[in-house]
């Protein structure tokens, strides 16, 4: 089954006083790559992200964010007498230096830097807080999962009909190849005609079939055929495979497109570059959307 390299996935989870909400959004990219993005505190969880997420994406840029909220509970705050002291007494120094006469509010200086501590042990919670994130996050990579299969199964139905196009247009290239090298020898036979009819001159019969002869061992495409056809048993085989397989499928449309070329320069027939076109055209179409595919 092929998956796409695009998507997203978001799931919530709440437990304990703790909320926890994970968002997954893959972009398509030739190596894996992961960003997290989490509150301060959490650099620590990345690693073990990292090791969930390589089970179900192998190749994308990833993008996880991550969002922490605990409720407020009054254990969550822990004040600062030392710094709180020390705010007052200054202000008292200044106001005796200023000669003004103000009651100072402790409620006033609780805003000040450091007299309010807050996220007291957080570090043990941050450890805490570990399975209720694993949860969150499988569930968001399996949503993430749910809608890259069923984009992958789109790609899967776009490239299984641009194949049997190309299969079609190879018919068509199979019907005309034989009649390439007789079309050539009535060419040949007439243009020789014209020349040894102006000279007044002769050509042997077994000079013409030799000529034929060479020209359409030289314009034999059977053997390219024969191999476009194999790497499109291929590539469709690849396509059914329980595992996505976009890196053996971008190899397979580089041989295709390789063959394509060798049949139109070795042809050489009006026709047959025709079809040589429509098929490197929805080779193209093909690579363009193997790019997206895991």
């Amino acid at each position: 089954m092929l998956l796409s390299m695009t998507g997203h996935g978001e799931a919530q989870w709440h437990a304990e006083g703790v909320n926890v909400t994970v968002e997954v959004r893959t972009l398509n990219s030739r190596y894996f790559k992961l960003i997290v993005r989490a509150g301060e505190g959490y650099v620590s969880w990345e690693p073990r992200i990292e090791a969930v997420v390589r089970q179900r994406v192998r190749r994308g840029t990833v993008q996880v964010s991550v969002q922490v909220d605990r409720e407020v509970t009054p254990d969550r705050f822990k004040l600062n007498t030392a710094v709180l002291a020390g705010y007052r007494r200054q202000l008292e120094e200044l106001c005796d230096k200023l000669h003004v006469v103000e009651s100072i509010r402790v409620e006033s200086l609780l805003s000040l830097p450091g007299v309010v501590d807050e996220h007291v042990g957080e570090a043990m919670s941050v450890e805490a807080d570990w399975p209720a994130l694993e949860k969150t996050l499988d569930q968001a990579l399996a949503n993430l999962d749910d809608m890259r299969r069923e984009e992958g199964r789109a790609m899967t139905a776009d490239l299984t009909n641009n194949c049997q196009l190309i299969v079609a247009e190879l018919e068509q290239i199979a019907g005309r190849a034989p009649l390439v090298s007789e079309a050539y020898r009535a060419r040949l036979t007439e243009r020789l005609n014209k020349l040894l009819h102006d000279y007044d001159s002769q050509v042997e019969p077994a000079d013409v079939v030799r000529e034929v002869g060479t020209f359409a061992e030289r314009s034999d495409i059977s053997e390219e055929l024969v191999r476009l056809r194999s790497h499109i048993d291929q590539f469709l085989g690849f396509t059914e495979l329980p595992e996505s397989s976009g890196r053996k499928l971008d190899f397979l449309t580089q041989e295709m497109f390789r063959e394509a070329n060798t049949i139109g320069s070795k042809a050489n027939d009006a026709d047959i570059a025709g079809h040589v076109v429509e098929i490197k055209s929805l080779i193209e179409r093909m690579r363009e959307m193997i790019q997206n595919i895991e």
